[in-house]
This record gives structure tokens, C-alpha cells and sequence, in this order.
């Protein structure tokens, strides 16, 4: 009996302590000296360790607004879990970590640090979850959320539909289909935020466009040596292993390849023309003037120069050739055809046609952010200048120097143009010479 009675007492000293382990443990991940709502409140210096039962709907809450994440274990990547496309596009957060970590055991990080950098996120060398140790200058109005292995959030992955694997004719948000970041992060391209450009010149063009790319470089493009004028390519993700790595090895040699996150394909345009709006706005948002054109196209700089400095001044404006009274093509075989559901109207809004368009780079921002918020349509120049434009109450203003067509090769039409359609690779060579010919007399 006395046996019995000496077991059953050795296994509650047992429970008791392995309970009390358990209670000591919980007590200090959990942080429970505090509320969920205090902790939305919480000053600027509080640590806030999240345990792992933190429901996930909380999770949106906490980390909204401006909010640094720490972590040296690469665990961070699970608030980023929380957040939708659009929160991780209009809202700063700074993350604190260990950089080999980081990539080594978290990919949504590694991404995250190559997507968004120094703008969102801040990579530091020896990271530890004390925030005071880190080096961290805290605000007001910013929360820190401490992630550890030992106390990681529990969330379920966010996935991004891909535009291909949807039907845009049944009318699809852009925003969902949209994926924001980039490939590759080049600072060269536009320094200190644009603060001394004039003029940027974001080229559209497919992977495969190597020589119409090349033939740029060594015509028009090189106007984007001087120090007040930007020249890059804009192309998209491929499916071809040998297409990625040539293309890597161009940006390497070149580096003025921007690489978005979208499939490069025709029926993927807009989604092109909104990762320059996105790349424009987080890393060149100082530039004056942002011009967009595409790979086929002659740009004559010098004239586009003077016609900015006499526009300098000019606000929430877009110049180019304005389309008015164009109608939706409802036969379903055409390239062109729009659904009913996609744009209802019987008429587009008036819109500058998209082989060249400049635009001011105050409304860059807002432009970006509409475009995500209306109905996708892969006519990127109806959909861009002309339905989120008139939305925004965006000038759309026609200039007759944007020709945005094919014209006979003389040097005093070239020289009158600013824009110049349908041109082959080796034809670039020809109008760059009779640009530059002053010999010859015009009116």
C-alpha cells in the first residue's frame, strides 16, 4: 500500500513540474502580461514576442501600418505570409535580419529582400531578437515584432495567381493577377531616386529582342550616358531556362534590364506597363519626365529634350498621339477583342497611343496604385492613359511630334518626329545617321 501510495506521489511530483515547465515556457513566449488590443498600442521600444497560438486573423492587424520585424533566424517570412500584394505594395516595413540566414532558410524572405530592399526591407550583418542590440532606431509610431524559431507565426502561404492560368475575358482585377518585385535590383540605373533626371526612358521589349535592344544602345539609347537621362529595358519572366540565363548574362554585361515577376507574353502588356509604374515609383519617383516606348521604335532625344524643358513646369499631364472615339472590337477573333465584361462602354476614353507616351512623374504613384484596383485588359495603352487616366482626372494631351508610325527615312522628317514607329534593328543605324546629318537644308 504504502508502495502504491509512494508511486502515485512521485508521478504528481513529476506532472507538477513538467506542468510548471509548460506554464513558465508559455508565460514567457506569449507575452501574456499584455492583451491583443494593448499590444497594437504598445510603445515604440516594446519587444512584442508573438506565440505561435496568435490566431491569424490578428496577424493583418499588428503588423499594419509601419512596422519592423526582427529576426535572426529567418522566421519573418511568416508575418510577410499575412500580408496581401497591396499591403506589402503601399506600406514600409523594415526587416531586421540575419542576412545568410536569411536566404539560407526562408525563401519568402530572400524574396522580399531582392524584391523590395532597402525601400522595405533593411539587411543587417549580426541581427539579434533584442531590438536594443540591433541598433534599431525606433519611432513612435512604429511596432516591433520579434520572430524566432521558438516562436514563429503560424500562417498559411498567400498564392498569387498567375495571369496565365486565368481567363481575363471574364473580367479579373488586375491586382490579383499581378505580382509586384522584380527579378533584379540595379540602383545604377537611377541614382538617388532620379534626383538629377530629366528624362526617363523605359523601353518595353520581349526576351527574344536581343538585337533590336543592342541596336538601341548604340543609336538613341547612348543618349543615356549623360548624367540627366535614364535608358532601360522593361522585359518579363520567360519559361526557358537558356532564354533566364542569356538574359542574365545581358543584364550583367549591360545592366539596364529591368526584370519584372509577370510571363512575358503579348496578352501580359498591361501587366508590363504596371511594373513600370511600380519600378518608377519605388525607385525613381525624382525623375521629371518618364517616357515609355518600345523596342521598335526611334526616339529622337535631342527634340524630346527641348519639348520637356518647355513643359518642365507642366502637372498631372500625359503627351503623346491621343486616340479619341475608338471602340471596343467585340468580334471574337480578332486580337484585339475586349469583352463586354472586361469594358462596357461603347467608346474608350480618349488615350495616348502606347508605341511612345510621356508622362509627369507626379501622377506616377497615383497611376499605380488605380491600376491595380480596375478590371485587367491587355490593350495597355487604353487601359493605362486612357480608363485609369480619365479616372484619375489625368490631361491627356496630343502632341503631332509623336508620330507613332512608320514615315519615310529623310533627315527632315526624322528630325521633326519625336517618335518614329516600325522600325527593324538595322534601320536604327539609318535614322541615327540622318539625325545626325546637318547638311541637309529643312523648312
Amino acid at each position: 500500500m504504502a508502495l502504491q501510495q509512494n508511486r502515485i506521489l512521485r508521478f504528481l511530483m513529476v506532472l507538477t513540474a513538467v506542468l510548471l515547465t509548460i506554464f513558465i515556457y508559455a508565460s514567457y513566449y506569449s507575452n501574456t502580461v499584455m492583451t491583443l488590443p494593448a499590444r497594437l498600442h504598445a510603445s515604440a521600444s516594446t519587444t512584442l514576442s508573438l506565440s505561435a497560438n496568435v490566431q491569424k486573423q490578428h496577424a493583418k492587424n499588428i503588423v499594419g501600418g509601419n512596422a519592423i520585424i526582427i529576426t535572426d533566424k529567418g522566421h519573418g517570412g511568416k508575418i510577410l505570409q499575412q500580408l496581401n500584394n497591396d499591403e506589402l505594395n503601399n506600406t514600409m516595413y523594415r526587416l531586421y535580419t540575419n542576412e545568410s540566414a536569411a536566404r539560407s532558410s526562408s525563401p519568402i524572405i530572400s524574396n522580399a529582400i531582392t524584391n523590395f530592399n532597402q525601400k522595405h526591407f533593411d539587411v543587417l550583418p549580426n541581427v539579434t531578437s533584442n531590438s536594443s542590440s540591433s541598433g534599431v532606431a525606433l519611432t513612435s509610431n512604429m511596432k516591433v515584432l520579434n520572430v524566432t524559431a521558438a516562436n514563429p507565426l503560424h500562417a498559411k502561404t498567400k498564392t498569387i495567381t498567375n495571369a496565365n492560368q486565368i481567363d481575363p475575358l471574364k473580367g479579373v482585377r488586375t491586382g490579383d493577377i499581378y505580382e509586384s518585385g522584380y527579378q533584379n535590383i540595379d540602383r545604377q540605373l537611377c541614382a538617388e531616386e532620379g534626383a538629377h533626371i530629366k528624362l526617363l526612358v523605359l523601353i518595353t521589349s520581349a526576351p527574344k529582342n536581343q538585337e533590336a535592344r543592342l541596336a538601341i544602345r548604340q543609336t538613341w539609347g547612348h543618349y543615356g550616358t549623360r548624367r540627366d537621362v535614364a535608358v532601360a529595358f522593361v522585359l518579363g519572366r520567360t519559361t526557358s531556362q537558356q532564354m533566364e540565363d542569356t538574359l542574365n548574362a545581358e543584364s550583367s554585361l549591360y545592366s539596364d534590364l529591368i526584370r519584372g515577376q509577370f510571363i512575358d507574353s503579348y496578352n501580359n502588356l498591361t501587366l508590363k506597363t504596371v511594373s513600370i509604374l511600380e519600378w518608377v515609383d519605388r525607385f525613381c519617383p525624382k525623375a521629371l519626365f518618364v517616357l515609355k516606348t518600345d523596342d521598335d521604335m526611334f526616339i529622337n532625344v535631342p527634340k524630346l529634350l527641348i519639348f520637356v524643358d518647355k513643359h518642365r513646369n507642366d502637372k498631372r499631364t500625359i503627351y503623346g498621339r491621343l486616340a479619341k472615339k475608338w471602340k471596343p472590337i467585340r468580334n471574337q477573333k480578332s486580337k484585339y477583342y475586349v469583352s463586354p465584361i472586361q469594358f462596357s462602354s461603347a467608346v474608350y476614353p480618349q488615350f495616348t497611343t502606347g508605341p511612345a507616351y510621356l508622362i509627369t512623374s507626379d501622377v506616377i504613384h497615383d497611376l499605380y496604385l488605380k491600376s491595380l484596383e480596375q478590371t485587367y485588359l491587355k490593350l495597355e495603352d487604353v487601359y493605362t492613359t486612357g480608363i485609369v487616366a480619365q479616372l484619375l482626372n489625368i490631361k491627356r494631351v496630343h502632341v503631332n511630334e509623336f508620330l507613332n508610325r512608320r514615315i519615310a527615312f529623310n533627315p527632315c522628317n526624322i528630325r521633326k518626329a519625336i517618335s518614329v514607329h516600325m522600325i527593324k534593328s538595322n534601320e536604327q543605324f539609318d535614322l541615327w545617321k540622318k539625325l545626325l546629318d546637318t547638311s541637309a537644308k529643312c523648312k
